[in-house]
């Protein structure tokens, strides 16, 4: 190992980013691990420009940025500078290494996870990676061959991994949306909405989803005549556009991001969403009803794996995204309508939670820590 640090104290790289949905379980298992071991020393490495280099400052940690970028699918000629941006990147990792000098690796998924987890590796220090979907990325099937443990979110994770590494933990989520205070009349009037209604809550990720968007933009009316209210997170692009259209509407509550998502789901009647591993685990533990769109160009299409786990066992539907604008509305209304429906829905989804992924991740991190110091 590199690192000639006291062995009594844990000095930790948390690696990835790029969504939410990498994020916020990278700060989940940080705080764990703090409560778990005080002795500990936390560094964050993401990719510059994203999220991560907002919201892990906003959590109290130090992150420090990579120049690296994934491959875009849409546009091959995008992609010509990628090698030299990985070359890159992995001068700059050795860089940090070098000076936090830390004796574990914890990533999380995304691209920039990938350089930090290969030179810690071929530094043979301890690694452990977290993959979140039902369907593995690349990138950590790439690392997993030298990982000590792999953290799956669901089950049936052994075609990607080896057996023998999986751990089963769930998705870890954020402490205020598991331990929520809010009641539903609170959370509705947190909102500015009404508490004799039903409420609809539409999110399409950290980033937003445009064909969701425009699906509740151009039904505004018709969730009004319903009297149906909506906590509407629309994402950073066009909020002026969306915000502007929603003026008027007194059932309508719009904003591009929503910092406390526990009184969004606490709020909810039924949840619409794109199904990335996080808001599928974050659904599942609140046990709300749901709707998923699933966003077909992700990777591997994993977000259609992650609703299916769901879907194929009645706790949430799927409504295909080319099939939002003719689907979508219908079927959420109706389900609003059908009370016995909704209801057994929500307790389906109940079954698929599962707690305190952070603390039992923290915990073999630090259990494996101190039976090699």
């Amino acid at each position: 190992m590199i690192s000639n640090q006291s062995p009594k104290k844990l000095r930790i790289i948390i690696a990835g980013g790029g969504t939410g949905g990498h994020i916020f379980p990278a700060i989940a298992v940080a705080q764990a691990i703090q409560k778990l071991y005080s002795d500990t020393d936390i560094l964050f490495v993401g990719a510059k420009g994203k999220m991560e280099m907002e919201k892990v400052p906003q959590a109290g940690y130090t992150i420090e940025g990579l120049t690296i970028a994934g491959w875009n699918r849409s546009s091959i000629f995008k992609n010509s500078s990628l090698p030299w941006k990985l070359l890159k990147s992995f001068f700059q990792v050795r860089s940090i290494f070098n000076k936090f000098k830390p004796n574990v690796v914890f990533g999380v998924g995304g691209y920039s996870s990938f350089p930090v987890l290969k030179f810690a590796q071929s530094k043979r220090i301890p690694t452990f990676i977290h993959e979140s979907n039902s369907f593995a990325g690349k990138s950590n099937q790439w690392l997993s061959k030298e990982a000590i443990k792999i953290f799956t979110g669901t089950k049936g994770m052994e075609p990607f991994f080896p057996s023998n590494k999986i751990i089963v933990t769930g998705n870890p989520v954020r402490q205020n949306i598991t331990k929520s205070v809010f009641t539903k009349p609170m959370a509705l009037s947190y909102f500015g909405l009404a508490n004799d209604k039903k409420t609809v809550l539409i999110m399409g990720g950290s980033l937003g989803a445009a064909s969701i968007n425009e699906a509740i933009e151009k039904n505004l009316v018709s969730f009004f005549e319903h009297q149906i209210q909506l906590i509407w997170q629309t994402g950073k692009k066009n909020i002026a556009h969306y915000t502007q259209a929603a003026i008027g509407y007194e059932n309508v509550y719009v904003n591009s991001f929503i910092d406390d998502m526990s009184a969004a789901y606490t709020a909810a009647d039924l949840v619409v969403s794109r199904s990335g591993a996080m808001a599928v685990s974050e659904i599942a533990l609140t046990g709300n009803a749901a709707i998923f769109v699933p966003y077909p160009h992700a990777a591997e299409d994993h977000q259609t794996f992650n609703a299916q786990t769901l879907a194929s066992e009645g706790a949430a539907i799927i409504v295909k995204d080319k099939e939002v604008n003719q689907y979508l509305v219908p079927e959420l209304i109706d389900l609003l309508h059908h009370e016995f429906a909704l209801n057994e829905m929500k307790d389906k989804v109940k079954q698929f939670a599962l707690p305190d992924a952070d603390l039992l991740i923290a915990s073999t991190i630090i259990q494996y820590f101190q039976s090699i110091k």
